[in-house]
């Protein structure tokens, strides 16, 4: 078969062409720091790259939700144990006003404490995190204990022992299929319709210490530690659940580190590697261009001359 000078020359620019794209995809993985940036690169790679992708979003997110959801039970934390001092206090005005030694006048005075008390926990019964009533439930957008303030400035809180707050839980997706109730309402903590409901106690309290009833003061005594009682079951809850976020938190630590270095091993590229076919594959394309100048060169002229 006879080699013509367009044969030559089509076979030189194919070898050029050749040799610039695999320059090329050396220094855009240079450039990049990755060894797939098109799916073409790697197609059984690119599939696990984009699964981990998938899988460290996912984790992400999940990181973010145990760092809400600790937040969370801190708040409700803290906010029981500025419950537990209120109703440490009232017990101890309950014990006071039992004794029978006390004139009315300081049956009166005891009384408007009690008063301030119940409007504490009132006002403590309305907290809010991040915009939302913590007890109360799924509707944490609505107040709990709405009450309005009369002309003298003072709260109305005379209904507060016939609120019942939402029972809906408030769960967060901390894990994969792993969703965890963070919430606490309102009746568990409060009392709801129960007997040893602290407003209906309060109000008791407050009745008995009006009409100097002693007898009555003491029989409260009772709910006030009952009371008293679940309000620490609820804290208690509440620190083993904080206990289980952290753990989460450490595994999905762990976990994303894992992703993240299974990731690596998939895109990253081998520097040094890289660097050294670099300058491998710029010697041949040099040398490419260096040989098709001298096959190019000669024509039917050059052996005329």
């Amino acid at each position: 078969m006879r080699v013509t000078s367009n044969m030559m020359n089509s076979q030189l620019l194919l070898n050029l062409n050749r040799n610039a794209r695999t320059m090329n995809h050396t220094q855009v993985q240079l450039a990049t720091g990755r060894k797939l940036n098109t799916p073409s690169d790697d197609p059984v790679g690119i599939t696990y790259s984009l699964r981990y992708r998938a899988e460290l979003s996912a984790n992400e997110q999940y990181q973010d939700n145990v760092d809400g959801a600790v937040s969370w039970l801190e708040f409700n934390d803290t906010v029981l144990t500025q419950t537990g001092s209120v109703m440490q206090r009232l017990r101890e005005l309950a014990v006071q006003g039992a004794n029978g030694s006390n004139p009315q006048t300081a049956l009166n005075s005891i009384n408007e404490e009690v008063k301030q008390l119940k409007e504490q926990l009132v006002d403590i019964g309305n907290s809010q995190f991040n915009g939302k009533y913590i007890f109360n439930g799924q509707q944490y957008d609505v107040k709990p204990f709405d009450f309005s303030t009369g002309v003298d400035g003072v709260l109305d809180t005379s209904g507060a022992a016939l609120v019942t707050t939402d029972d809906g839980l408030v769960n967060y997706s901390v894990g994969e299929s792993v969703q965890l109730p963070i919430n606490n309402t309102g009746n568990e903590v409060f009392g709801g319709t129960d007997a040893d409901n602290i407003f209906k106690v309060i109000d008791r309290i407050s009745t008995a210490l009006t009409t100097g009833d002693t007898t009555g003061l003491s029989g409260e005594l009772a709910n006030i530690d009952t009371r008293t009682n679940k309000m620490l079951t609820v804290q208690a809850n509440i620190g083993a659940k904080t206990n289980r976020i952290q753990l989460m938190q450490n595994r999905l630590s762990d976990l994303g580190v894992n992703l993240t270095d299974q990731q690596s091993k998939t895109e990253d590229a081998d520097y040094a590697e890289l660097v050294m076919n670099s300058k491998v594959q710029e010697n041949v394309y040099s040398a490419s261009l260096s040989v098709g100048a001298k096959i190019i060169q000669t024509s039917l002229v050059d052996f005329i001359r």
